[in-house]
Order: C-alpha cells, then structure tokens, then sequence
C-alpha cells in the first residue's frame, strides 16, 4: 500500500486565515483590525511635534478662540437646567450640555490647554532635551493664558451683556457656586479625574474614525457629570461665580485655580501620556 504523503505544513499566516477568504478579504480584515497602541502613540506624537513648531502668536489666537468656545459648555447646560425640573435626574440630561464646548474646540482643532498636558509631553519624552522642554513651557503657557482670557471674556459678556432671562442667569450662577465648593485637597484630587478622562480622550480620537463625537461627548459627559474641575470650563463658571459676587477672587486663584491646575495636570501627564508612552515601549516600536 503506497505511504501517503504529509500534507504541507500551513505558513504562519495561512494558519490565521479563513480558507473561504480571497487575498483582498484578508487585506480588508488587516485594515479593520484594531488599531496598535505604538501606532496612536506614534500619530499623537507626530500631532505633538507640529504644533511645537507652531509660532506663538497662532498658539495664542488658537488658545483665546478655545477659551471663548468653552463658554458654549456652562451657556448650554444653563438653559438646559433652567427649562427642566429640580429632580434627582436633572443633571443627567443637563450635563449634556457641558460637553458641546468640547466640541466645537477639538472638532475645531483649537488650543485647549488639557489635551497639551498630553500631546507634547510625548515629544518630550521622545527627544529627553532642554530645547524641547522650554518649547513645551512655551506652548503651555501661551495655551493656558490665552484660554483664561477667553473664558473670563465669555464669563464677563454672560454676567454684564443680559443676553439671558433671569432664570436663565441664576441657573449660571448655581453652577458656579457648585464648581467653586471644595477644599484645596478635594479640588486637587477631583481634578486628576478631569485631566486623566480628558487626555484619554485625545489618546482615543486617532483611532476613533467615524466615533469621534461619541466619544468626545462620552468622555466630557462623565467630566461633568462626575464634577470634576476642568481648568478652563470650570474657570468660566467660577469667573460667572466670581462676577455675580458668589465667590472671591481670592477663592478662585487659591480655591479652584491652583489646586484644578494641578490635578489636571497629573492627570493628564502621569496617568495617561507616561503610563501609554511606556505602553508603547513595550510593544518593541517606540
């Protein structure tokens, strides 16, 4: 009786195909497979070394254009909470709102300072130099002052202009006392949560696709929801609360600024971009 003959040992990848797929289905199925943790990172970087190289004065133009458009958060869930009930429920819908400043900012491909706790640390991390440093100190600075000029604007223009009804402006005026409550330690710690979701966030958009304003309003739904201080939608309603004499100027740089600053910071830097940076490492491509 003849040996029958071995059948030949399948290659490595035509051991993971589906013998029914044409070469273009497996093609199709490469590109709809999730995308690697060292390709977002590599794309997050590269985003990171173009606006490094931005001039400053387009950074500041950016940064004020955010700022303002982070007034459509606190303007947006004030008219949604005025035209609904005082129940248990009212925040799930109103909170709604605190995300379409978001929105329009990162849609907008503006200059919020919390997605730049993220962004360029990784250039930082990648280059490890002194020049690179003082860039990210720039960019940060210019980007944070500017966003609070936007915002204390937008808070002056809802505060002085009555471009609302009353019931509307004491809807303002409940956020901002609620955004202002907290100790130094309570904000500190609450403000991690709002830098560690909000630079998620932006390590989530590459790969996102079609799902990008899903997830940007999931993301700053839970922001809000969860009252975590966020250093510029928050400052526009502790800015209202300050301007309608709820809360003290000193309260707002010592109280709310200092310690939301802070929190989302290493939020947005430890939590997220060196925890992924080291994620990134691990698969071998840096």
């Amino acid at each position: 009786m003849p040996r029958k003959r071995p059948e030949p040992e399948p290659q490595p990848d035509e051991a993971l195909h589906a013998p029914s797929l044409t070469t273009e289905e497996v093609a199709e199925a490469s590109e709809l497979s999730a995308v690697g943790a060292h390709v977002v990172h590599e794309a997050i970087r590269k985003e990171a070394e173009t606006e490094l190289s931005r001039p400053t004065i387009a950074l500041a133009w950016s940064g004020l254009a955010a700022g303002l458009s982070m007034g459509l958060s606190l303007l947006t869930e004030g008219l949604l909470r005025s035209h609904l009930p005082d129940e248990d429920w009212r925040p799930l819908i109103a909170k709604l709102g605190y995300s379409i400043g978001f929105l329009v900012v990162i849609l907008g491909r503006q200059q919020l300072f919390t997605e730049n706790t993220l962004t360029p640390v990784l250039s930082l991390f990648a280059r490890r130099d002194a020049r690179t440093a003082s860039n990210v100190a720039r960019l940060w600075t210019v980007v944070l002052l500017a966003n609070l000029l936007g915002a204390a604007l937008f808070a002056i223009a809802l505060a002085h202009a009555n471009v609302q009804p009353a019931r509307v402006e004491d809807a303002f005026a409940q956020i901002g006392r609620e955004a202002a409550r907290g100790s130094f330690a309570n904000v500190f710690i609450r403000a991690i949560f709002a830098g560690w979701l909000i630079a998620l966030l932006v390590w989530l958009l590459p790969a996102a696709e079609t799902a990008r304003v899903p997830i940007i309003v999931i993301m700053t739904f839970i922001v809000g929801l969860g009252g975590f201080p966020h250093i510029i939608a928050g400052a526009i309603e502790v800015f209202y609360s300050v301007l309608v004499g709820d809360t003290t100027w000193a309260h707002f740089l010592g109280g709310y600024a200092a310690p939301t600053l802070l929190g989302n910071i290493v939020g947005g830097v430890l939590l997220v971009a060196a925890l992924n940076y080291a994620q990134s490492l691990g698969t071998g491509r840096d």
